[in-house]
Formats: C-alpha cells, sequence, structure tokens
C-alpha cells in the first residue's frame, strides 16, 4: 500500500487533494473535517447539511471535485457606504435562523443598510452561487450582442455550435434557450438522481472533440415546437456558456472578468468551476462574496453600465428582466435568465437559498446565501424568503413615507 495511503487514509488524502495548501488551510478546522466526509462519488444535491455547510463555502478548493478559472477584481473596488439600519424589518435572527442563512444583505440606493453573516460564514470568504450564475451568463450573452460576436437573437444554436446540427437544437434560437423555452426534454428533478440535471455533470466525455455538455443535450428529444413552451433547464444554460465561448473566442471566466467583474467594481477575486471538457458550468458554480453580489445587483440596477460604458445594447438589459415567458404563475414570468415580477422588480435565484433579488423603483437589492435544510427547492424556505422580500419593500416604503 502507498505510504501516504498508510500514514493518512484516504479520508485525509480526500482532505489533501485540495488545490494548494494556502486555500486549504485558509478553511477553519471544522470545514476541513467536515470536507473529509464529502463523498466523492455522489451529487452534491445529496450530501448532508453539515457536508453543505462545509462545501458551499469551498468548493472551488476541493480538487478531486472539480477544477475551475479565477476571475480578477477590479483594482479600484466600487463602494459600499454603510447606511443607517433600516427601520421594521422582521426578526433577521429569526429569518436567518429559519433559512439556514450565511449571508443576508441589504442595499438601499447604494448604502448597505444591513449585513449579517451566519453558519460561521463572513464577509471574506466565497460562497457558491447555483443558478444565480445563470443572470450573470445572462448579460454576458448582451456583452456578446453589443461587441458583435453575436450578430442577433433570433440566429439558431447550431450557428455557433456546429457539433448542434441535426439535433433537437438546430430549430432553437439564442433567445429561446435564454428564456428556456426550446421545447427539448429536459428533465429538472433535484431528488432524483436520474434526472438530467443530476446526471448531466457526470457524464463522461465519450466523443472526441465534443463537449461533454454538447454530446449529452444533442441526443435528448423534442417535446413541443421550440418558442412554445417554458420549461426549466440548467443544461441549456450551460449550453448558453458554450455559445458565448464560442462566439467570443473566450473562456467565459476571462469575458466575465472584462465584462462585469472588473467593470462592477468588484472587491474579491471570484472563481467559476469547469465541467470534465474544461469549460465553465455557466448555470451554476460561481463563487463570490456577498458583497459582490450585492454588486452585481448595483451594475443591473445602473442599466449594466460602468465608466459611461455600455455593457449591453440599449433596450437589451430591459427585454432581460422583463417577462419573456409565461411560467404558470401569477405576477411572475421568465426574462433571459431573470425571475420576473410584475411589479418590474426582478431576481437571480439559486438552489438551496441563493439569491439577489432587485427592485430597480425602489434602489433596492437584496443579497442572500443559504443552506437551506429542506433540500435544494425547500418550497417553506422559498415562500418565507419572497415573504422577506416583501416585508423590506414595505419597510423601505413606510421610511420613504415618513421622510416626506
Amino acid at each position: 500500500m502507498n505510504k501516504s495511503v498508510k500514514k493518512f487514509g484516504l479520508g485525509a488524502l480526500l482532505a489533501l487533494a485540495v488545490a494548494g495548501a494556502v486555500g486549504w488551510f485558509s478553511l477553519d478546522k471544522e470545514t476541513r473535517g467536515l470536507l473529509k466526509t464529502v463523498p466523492t462519488n455522489r451529487d452534491l444535491l445529496f450530501w448532508s447539511v453539515p457536508q453543505r455547510d462545509a462545501a458551499f463555502r469551498a468548493l472551488d478548493r476541493i480538487a478531486l471535485l472539480a477544477k475551475w478559472r479565477v476571475v480578477e477584481p477590479a483594482s479600484t473596488p466600487r463602494p459600499l457606504p454603510v447606511g443607517a439600519p433600516l427601520p421594521r424589518l422582521p426578526d433577521i435572527d429569526a429569518y436567518m435562523a429559519e433559512q439556514r442563512s450565511s449571508a443576508l444583505l441589504i442595499v438601499h440606493h447604494g448604502k448597505l443598510r444591513l449585513e449579517r453573516y451566519g453558519l460561521g460564514f463572513d464577509a471574506n470568504g466565497r460562497w457558491t452561487s447555483f443558478s444565480v450564475a445563470k443572470s450573470f451568463t445572462s448579460v454576458l450573452v448582451g456583452a456578446a450582442l453589443q461587441d458583435g460576436h453575436i450578430k442577433s437573437m433570433d440566429d439558431k444554436v447550431s450557428a455557433y455550435i456546429p457539433h448542434m446540427k441535426g439535433s433537437a437544437y438546430d430549430d432553437v434560437s439564442v433567445r429561446q434557450l435564454l428564456t428556456m423555452t426550446s421545447g427539448v426534454r429536459w428533465n429538472e428533478n433535484y431528488s432524483d438522481p436520474a434526472s438530467d440535471v443530476a446526471q448531466f455533470n457526470r457524464q463522461t466525455p465519450d466523443e472526441p472533440g465534443v463537449d461533454a455538455l454538447v454530446s449529452y443535450l444533442r441526443k435528448l428529444p423534442r417535446e413541443a415546437p421550440a418558442g412554445e413552451r417554458w420549461l426549466y433547464s440548467t443544461g441549456e444554460t450551460n449550453l448558453v456558456g458554450i455559445l458565448v465561448s464560442q462566439a467570443t473566442g473566450k473562456p467565459l471566466s476571462q469575458y466575465l472578468e472584462e465584462k462585469i467583474w472588473k467593470p462592477a467594481g468588484m472587491e474579491q477575486k471570484a472563481t467559476w468551476i469547469l465541467n470534465k471538457t474544461g469549460q465553465e458550468i455557466s448555470g451554476c458554480c460561481i463563487q463570490a462574496a456577498a458583497r459582490d453580489y450585492a454588486r452585481f445587483g448595483l451594475f443591473i440596477l445602473d442599466g449594466a453600465l460602468a465608466g459611461g460604458k455600455r455593457t449591453v445594447p440599449e433596450g437589451w438589459l430591459e427585454q432581460a428582466t422583463s417577462k419573456r415567458a409565461d411560467i404558470g404563475q401569477p405576477g411572475r414570468g421568465y426574462g433571459y435568465q431573470w425571475w420576473t415580477y410584475d411589479d418590474g422588480s426582478v431576481a437571480a435565484r439559486g438552489i438551496f437559498g441563493q439569491g439577489i433579488f432587485i427592485d430597480p423603483q425602489r434602489k433596492l437589492v437584496i443579497v442572500s446565501n443559504a443552506n437551506w435544510a429542506g433540500g435544494a427547492s425547500d418550497p417553506a424556505a422559498r415562500q418565507a424568503r419572497e415573504a422577506f422580500y416583501q416585508a423590506v419593500q414595505k419597510a423601505v416604503d413606510l421610511e420613504a413615507a415618513q421622510a416626506k
């Protein structure tokens, strides 16, 4: 037996298989201990709550599970001045405990009105985004349009990803891909180990020269005409990322750095996890500090303008953040990888409680990082978060009314 295995045991070797001693030992002892128990042969959807607590702050430091690229921050971060506490909020301690929240930030008119952390997390750490990354990817599509890399939202997907020719996606436009109205079959059931969302990132590349995701998606059948049915699909957002990379000729993380991370004035580096063929998993897995998620919200409030320079075409962001598809919920909809509200608010959402809520009317951004105990989509926790958003909106309105 190898001497290392004898000395450390297999569990400790997993812990030592982390990218760089500095990254590993920056974690506290308890987190390092929990990471030793993370099962590498099982999707994180099915890890225990303590394992997720440890892993969500360190996915980019578990080399056995993932590789990633770094996104460098701005040389001059956008200030986030502290404002007066917002009055008439619900019991924050109770809410954070209920949500199992690791970070909760409220930014109003550019000022931090609330900044709280839990689960042993703090302002210096990076928490994984899950599907919050979808909304970042959306803006990168707009940037590629502005830069002329993508000619039209009505171009076919196969014009940018030739390996999709002959598949069900040959009939799908960039716009339909962004709105998840491709009509292609997909199963996003987080509790089913056999679902597409649980399977596709585990697929071993079996077609030389073809991205693993492209290989998976191009085998899926059509279930409805393109443009006629909305169906949530993380796989399709990952395909959007491949499309942007193909169109720009750049890794997605590099384009993120150029078009969002530095222009928006991010303070800390981020990381973006890669799939088995080295492509950023664009429907997931940006790791970033909570304040930088808030800065992204402010970037959107500013119309994706930075230093007077437009990142996306004029009017495109308004299209992206308004209802483009009916999701069967009154007052709600789906835009270009954004969840929309009929009052003009918009949200980026990820499983287990990750979120950025943006209310342009009130100049309000709410950032949530969490690890919901009830699972990836925990209905009770999700409803409580929606109620919290509404409570913050009411608190802002009351404050404004009293100031008159």
